[in-house]
């Protein structure tokens, strides 16, 4: 049987060589050019930020980038220190034509799974977008909507309208996170962001998961009875009772 430090290092290299690809792809305007020639007047970027968080909402952002204003600096938001993702976040919000955040919370997600609740949050953000696009740049996926779209592998490292939503949502759920940290002190959501780290997962497994953790992954439902009991003790109640029922 393969252990659980093997399993491991075979997630963390995969996700080191999808890092070193990433920083090999040159975020450009590309795709927007080719829409634009197509006759598309306003192309929106759209991504989602936290679909393999274990706590919190999936967020969604939608940017159409002004074609006469060149951002320089764009690219996917996870190759970007925090620092620098605040910076471009204030240059988009003040440059593009238009932005748009949305976001799908846990309850939902645990309802309609991970996949579908980004593609409604992504969805959700281009709806609310003013003046509408009338050309979406997705990352990776198709979003249920009527209008023209290409669906973009690693998009956010390619197409500069895709990484400025990247940006944009990133830097909106980082904000929600810090606030959630000073509500659930005990879980480091600051720091992680309501990822699988060490730290939460010990805090899991110490605490149980919180009202807004993501019921249907599995590093929170293995706690669920962890939480169970403690709600149990905390209203007098005997465990003992609810093991033999």
């Amino acid at each position: 049987m393969r252990s659980a430090a093997q399993s491991s290092v075979q997630v963390l290299s995969a996700s080191a060589a999808k890092m070193r690809l990433l920083k090999k792809l040159r975020c450009t305007l590309r795709y927007e050019k080719k829409a634009w020639q197509a006759g598309a007047l306003r192309v929106a970027g759209v991504d989602e930020v936290g679909r393999g968080s274990l706590f919190g909402p999936v967020v969604a952002a939608a940017v159409i980038l002004d074609p006469a204003y060149r951002l320089r600096g764009l690219r996917d938001s996870k190759l970007l220190l925090p620092e620098r993702r605040e910076v471009l976040a204030e240059r988009v919000r003040q440059h593009a034509v238009a932005w748009a955040i949305a976001a799908v919370d846990a309850a939902c997600i645990d309802q309609i799974n991970i996949y579908q609740a980004s593609r409604l949050a992504m969805r959700d953000a281009v709806l609310q977008l003013a003046p509408a696009a009338d050309y979406l740049l997705v990352d990776a996926v198709r979003l249920d909507c009527e209008l023209r779209q290409d669906a973009i592998i690693h998009g956010d490292a390619l197409s500069a309208s895709i990484a400025a939503a990247s940006i944009l949502a990133k830097v909106e759920r980082d904000r929600m996170m810090c606030e959630w940290d000073a509500v659930f002190p005990a879980y480091g959501l600051a720091s992680h962001k309501g990822y699988s780290t060490p730290q939460h997962l010990a805090a899991l497994r110490e605490h149980g998961p919180t009202p807004l953790h993501r019921k249907s992954f599995a590093p929170v439902w293995q706690n669920q009875v962890v939480f169970a009991f403690m709600e149990e003790d905390e209203h007098g109640g005997d465990v003992s009772e609810g093991l033999a029922g």
